[in-house]
This record gives C-alpha cells, structure tokens and sequence, in this order.
C-alpha cells in the first residue's frame, strides 16, 4: 500500500509539473504572428484508426517516414530501437526470433505459436506469431511506434503497444519510379525499387521489390571452417487502387518473401574451469569455462565458435490484404481483410558448441486469417468508432532434436495451436469544451485457444535414452502431453482527457487497461506440467503527457510519464523437474511500472538546414514474489529486457553545394544501460551498458538521385541483446548485437 501511495504521489507531482512546463511552452508560440504559425509540416497519422495530426493524438507516439527509415538505414523490425526510448529489441538466436519490448513490457518466449505482446501491424493486419516478426522493410510510407496499452482499437497483442507499418500506395500523380542499390561490407548488396503507374483516373498499380544478397556472414564456424550467416532474400508487393468515385475505394495487396539464408550462432560459456582455462578467468559463465564434455571457447571473439547444426534458414510466405472503404454519408464503413500463409525451416544450436547436446531441428507453419469492419463519424458532439474483429490462427511447429553427446538419445516436441479469437469495440473522442475533449474506448473479446502436442523420447540410441531411462528398444516415451482447451474473455477499457490550450500544444492523462490471453508453452518439455496453460495478463496503465511545438524556436517536443500495475505477469521461470532443468512459462501475480519518455527535436531558425534531437526513457520496474525450482524468488526483482535508462541522440546538417546539388551529414548515437534477461535476474546473462554510433553522408538532388556512404555501429560495439543459462547441462549461451556494417547505397527517382 505504501508503493501505492508513493506510486500516485508521484503522479500528482507529474501533473502540475507537466501543466505547469505546458503554460511554459505555450506562451512563446501563442504570441506568433499569423506567418509564423503556417506550418506545411504537419505529420499525418493514423495510431487511432483515422487520420490526425501527431499533435491531436494523446499517445506517446514515435513517427519514421520514408525519409527518416532511409536515412537511418532503418530496414527491419530491430531498427525501431533507434527513433525511440524505453524500446528494447532481442533476438532468441543471431538473425531470427526477435521480441520486442515496450516500456518493461514484452514477451520472454521464443515459441512461434505465441503471441507478442507488443503487437506489429502491417497496413493494419495484425501479426499473430513470433515466427512472422523476421522480415525487411522496402517501400514504406512511414512506420508509428505507440507507447503502453492499445487493446481497445488494437486487440489481444498490444499489451504492451504497437507497431504500425505503412506501405507506400498506389497513387494518381502520374507515373514514377525508383531504383536503389547497395554495396557493403560482408560482401553484401542490396536492390529495390517501385514503380507506380495510375491506368485510369480511377485505377493505379504499384510494383515494389527488394533483394537482398550476403555472400559473407558476421561470425566463423570452426566445425564448418567457413563464416555463416549469408542472406538470400527475396521480397515483393503489388498492390492495385480502384476509386470509382469520391465516397469508395478498393485497395487489394499481394505480398510475398522466400529467404534462402543462414542464422548465425551464440557464443558459449561454461560450467567448470578446465587446464585450458587461463589464469583469473572465474567459472562458471565465461566461455573460457569448460562444459561437462571438454568444450571451451578461447578465441574471444563472440561471433566465432564451433557449432554442430547445419546453419540453413529457409523462409517462404505469402500474404494478402483487401481494404475497402465507403464513405456512407452519416458515417464511413471500412473493411479490412488479411490472409498470411507462413512457412520456414531452420536449425538452433542451443549448447553453441561442436557436440550434440541439445541440438533442435525446428520447423514453424503459420495460417492467419483476420477480419475487422468499422464503421466511423463524426458530429458536433463526438468522433466515433464502433467495429467487430475476428481472427483464426492455425499454428503448426515442431523441434526435432539430437540429444546424443550428453544424453545419448533424439527427440520430438510438436505443437499444434489453434486459436479462434471475436471482438467488438467502440471508441469516442468526446467534445466536452473549445479546448477539452473526454477519450472513452472498450473492446470485449472472446478468444478460444486448443493445444495438441508435447516431447518425446524417441530412445533412439544404445545402451539407452538419459533423459527417460529407457533402455534401447523400448518404445518412444512421452515425456509431456497436452491436449486441452482454454477460453478467455475480457472488457478492456480507456479513458482519457486531452486539452490543448493552444493550437501547439496538447496536454493528456489516460488509464487504459491491456490484455493478452493465456496459452500454453511449445517448446521442449519433460513433464506435463511444463505444458500447463499460463493465465492472461492484464495491466493498467495511467499515463500523462504533453506534446507540441514552439515554433519560434522550431521546437518540438514530447514528454510523458507513466505508471503501470501489472498483474499474471507471462515470463518464463526457471525449475528443476527429476533433476532436470527446465523452463515453463508461466505468471507471476503481480509487477509495477513507473517511468518518463522524453522526445525533443529542434530545428534553429539560425541555422537553416540543421536538426538536432534528443530522445530519453527513464524506467523503474519490479516484479512480485514467485517460485521457481531454487524456491520462493522474493518481491524486487526487475523485468526483463527493461534498462533502467536509454538514451538516444542525433545531429543532421542539410546544406546546398549548388543550385540543384546538395550534401546531408548526420550522426546518431544510442545507448542503454544494463538489463537482466530473465525473471530470476540472472547476473551471469546480464547484459551490460553499451553504446551504439551511426553515420551517414549523401549528396542528393532532390527527387531525382542520391549516392550516400554510410557505418552502423562503427565503433563495433560488442553487445549482448539476450543470454540463457543452462548450467545444469554444463553450458549457456549469449547473444550478440551486429557489429559494424558499413556501405554506399544509390538511388535513382523517375517522375
């Protein structure tokens, strides 16, 4: 209870603070003149299913547009860490399974049949899987990063908020057309392009592709005595716009992607010292450490080792999506239909060594069908929005394991989801004065999620399986079966207030409910009760803010903090089950969240052609008490992938070297303080403090071409993004962010 208090106090103090600093700002914009507050850059989103100013969305909310995904070289889903704070982005292995977190809030899983937390929508279909999460960015509009709870409009996976993909659409302007190519390190190239053709005054098409080929990749399999790691990617889209008339549009989209690639590997680290281990290195949890079978790792170089799983990552989806809008008159109906068919084949090495032990051959079959209708208007009371969602998710995913060098025997986890998920949901923005308006949302949904599947033993190996004991011959032994069925309802709600006093500025406090349903755990497991199903989370979260402009300084400028009670908490929890170690996913009853998001961008006046910006995101994040398999964990414990502080700062200077020519420089730098990995907060899988530094130099004309030189990492920071120890089997592992990439890229516009 005292928490509590301390927890709301605080709150209050950030209210009048965040009032006060609003009458601050606002005074020097509300004195411009009439020249001074034309604007021709106003960003146009749509975080709340229709468009708005950024300025008149009372969210913490992120915006890259085609210029800024370019210039930061932003070309995936683990890019997004660089346009905002308190956004953490791991992968479970090098190159596949990234998860992200917002806020302390994500999703410690790797299984594909789960759900993120943090929801990804691409031209508003959601991604159900984990699985769907790898994929390039070519040809996008913009992508919208929103902070903290969005179920009411979003649905089950945004718990933790949501990421909005834009693609670029067909359009009418007339023909146009742009090629771009790259050379980097790694010996890797790059190509894409569009190309845009309106038919009609009422029908366009627009082509867009990416190639992606990397004949080097970043780390070196001694087993193998080569580098893996090499990309072959293809993509492409094609997309046709009908406008028949004014008042209805049909827009029809065709999406696919067939990867030929390789993953990279973890590096490894030990149980035990060994003769080989050299003086002042502490076991266990370095690699100079020896597992329980003699390996060691000498080479200090996280991206070298030895593994023992063929590297092969194979990848091949296709995908559609119809929207159809049709203005009513007394309101706008619009339709939203997707379809994704997902496929991919790959390989984990998850004792990172050059022995079996627990080596997994992995296989993931996605099917997703998704509708949403709203219907949507507006009168001199309230912008409403009243919808229907429903979802059928059919996921099939298999791990086929070589156990051999430790417990002399193979085996077979399947699991087969299906899960069947319908909503209905209202929204309205009421105006409740010339400068006040109350935000309302609710959604109910109903979500049924069948499992079928579990691990066996397939005592494939003499003497006899280790892992059940059973001698050679005898029958494969199931070691953990599920066949159930869960069902899951929930109200989610959100009120909120937004006041702008002036045009400018945007003051807003909110309480809005998140919710994820419950499920069950996929992976590996040697007992029935690893397959138990987990509980839906919920989580409140109260938040206040205010965004804006002070235009006469050419300042922008967003502020936020945020306080959250979570309870059911998902995460993985470690225990011992026969001696065995496992992890099982499943609640912990309760966690708090309190934190600040603070965004400025500044463009001087006096400096034409000059923008700096600063981003930082302050977080303090506690988990209850639970058990695991060393017994009660106590309260205080942080979440994880939660840094306490990030941080985030750029400077870009646009001048012109002639009349038609110009040049941009830009650096960026990030950085993030240290975090745990896991609930149990591990010290030996902590990842540390780093910092990561980013450049780019172009000379451009605008609209017709661009040749640019760019680094990412170009200190080649070492830095771990996730660890799993496994100690009991006499190893774990760590996971290593890219290190320095660097290249020239050229692009060529026809209009």
């Amino acid at each position: 209870m005292k928490d509590q208090v301390k927890y709301f106090s605080m709150l209050r103090r950030l209210i009048l603070a965040t009032s006060v600093s609003s009458f601050a700002l606002s005074m020097p914009v509300a004195a411009q003149t009439d020249e001074s507050a034309s604007d021709n850059n106003v960003i146009i989103v749509t975080a709340q299913k229709r468009e708005q100013n950024l300025l008149d969305v009372g969210i913490n909310l992120s915006v890259a547009n085609q210029e800024t995904l370019v210039n930061r070289r932003i070309v995936a889903a683990t890019d997004i860490v660089a346009i905002a704070p308190n956004i953490s982005i791991k992968e479970n292995i090098p190159g596949v399974l990234p998860v992200i977190t917002i806020r302390g809030v994500g999703l410690n899983d790797f299984s594909a049949t789960n759900n993120p937390s943090a929801g990804v929508y691409v031209d508003e279909v959601s991604l159900s899987s984990l699985a769907l999460m790898n994929f390039d960015f070519f040809d996008l509009e913009r992508v919208e990063v929103l902070k903290g709870p969005q179920g009411t409009l979003y649905g089950r996976t945004a718990t933790a908020g949501a990421l909005n993909i834009v693609t670029a659409k067909p359009n009418f302007d007339g023909l146009s057309a742009r090629i771009s190519g790259t050379l980097a390190n790694y010996q890797a190239k790059e190509i894409d392009g569009m190309f845009n053709l309106p038919l009609s005054d009422t029908f366009s098409v627009r082509f867009a592709g990416k190639g992606i080929f990397q004949d080097k990749g970043f780390f070196e399999n001694a087993t193998l005595g080569r580098d893996i790691g090499r990309r072959e990617v293809f993509l492409g889209r094609a997309q046709a716009l009908w406008e028949p008339s004014d008042n209805f549009e049909i827009l029809l989209k065709v999406e696919g992607q067939r990867g030929r690639s390789e993953l990279g590997g973890p590096e490894f680290f030990g149980a035990l010292p060994s003769a080989s281990t050299p003086a002042g290195v502490t076991c266990p949890g370095q690699p100079e450490c020896s597992d329980f079978l003699g390996n060691i790792d000498l080479d200090g170089d996280p991206f070298n080792g030895a593994y023992s799983v063929d590297p092969s990552f194979d990848v091949d989806q296709l995908s559609f999506t119809a929207r159809i809008e049709a203005d009513l008159g007394f309101a706008t109906l619009t339709s939203v239909t997707g379809y994704i068919d997902f496929d991919r084949q790959w390989f984990s090495d998850t004792d990172a060594g050059p022995l079996p032990i627990l080596d997994f051959q992995n296989a993931d079959d996605v099917r997703q069908f998704s509708q949403e209708l709203r219907l949507s208007g507006e009168s001199d009371l309230v912008n409403w929005l009243v919808g229907a969602f429903y979802s059928d998710d059919d996921i099939l995913t298999s791990f086929t394991g070589d156990l051999s060098a430790l417990l002399n025997t193979t085996s077979f986890t399947v699991s087969d989801q299906q899960s069947r998920s319908a909503a209905i949901f209202a929204n309205g923005e009421w105006d409740i004065g010339s400068e006040l308006s109350l935000i309302s949302g609710l959604r109910y949904t109903d979500e049924k999620r069948t499992n079928l599947g579990g691990t066996t033993d397939l005592v494939s190996l003499t003497p006899g399986s280790g892992l059940s004991m059973a001698p050679f011959g005898s029958p494969p032994v199931p070691l953990a079966v599920s066949d159930e069925t869960i069902t899951d309802t929930n109200w989610s709600w959100k009120l909120g207030l937004n006041w702008k006093p002036v045009d400018d500025t945007l003051i807003y406090a909110s309480a809005t409910q998140g919710w994820k349903s419950g499920g069950f755990f996929s992976g590996v497991a040697v007992s029935s009760a690893q397959l138990t199903p987990y509980l839906p989370e919920k989580l409140i979260a109260y938040e206040v803010g205010i965004k804006g402009r002070a235009r006469n300084i050419g300042l922008t400028y967003s502020i936020s903090g945020f306080y959250y009670d979570y309870n059911d908490v998902q995460t993985f929890i470690r225990e011992d089950i026969g001696g065995i170690p496992v992890q099982r996913l499943g609640n912990v009853d309760q966690a708090t969240i309190y934190g600040l998001d603070l965004d400025l961008t500044l463009r001087p006046h006096a400096v034409d052609g000059l923008t700096l910006n600063a981003a930082v995101g302050m977080l303090d994040t506690e988990l209850g008490s639970f058990l695991s398999g060393a017994g009660l964990v106590s309260e205080g414990n942080r979440l994880p992938d939660a840094p306490s502080f990030s941080f985030s700062t750029g400077v870009s200077y646009e001048f012109d070297l002639s009349d038609h020519i110009a040049a941009r420089m830009s650096l960026d730098a990030r950085y993030e303080s240290s975090a745990f990995k896991d609930a149990l907060n591990d010290p030996l899988i902590k990842a540390d403090s780093f910092w990561v530094l980013d450049a780019r130099a172009s000379v451009f004309n605008e609209g017709d071409w661009d040749v640019s030189v760019w680094g990412k990492n170009i200190t080649d920071e070492r830095y771990v993004v996730q660890g799993v120890n496994q100690l009991a089997f006499g190893f774990g592992f760590r996971v290593y962010g890219a290190p320095a990439t660097y290249g020239i890229s050229l692009t060529k516009s026809f209009n």
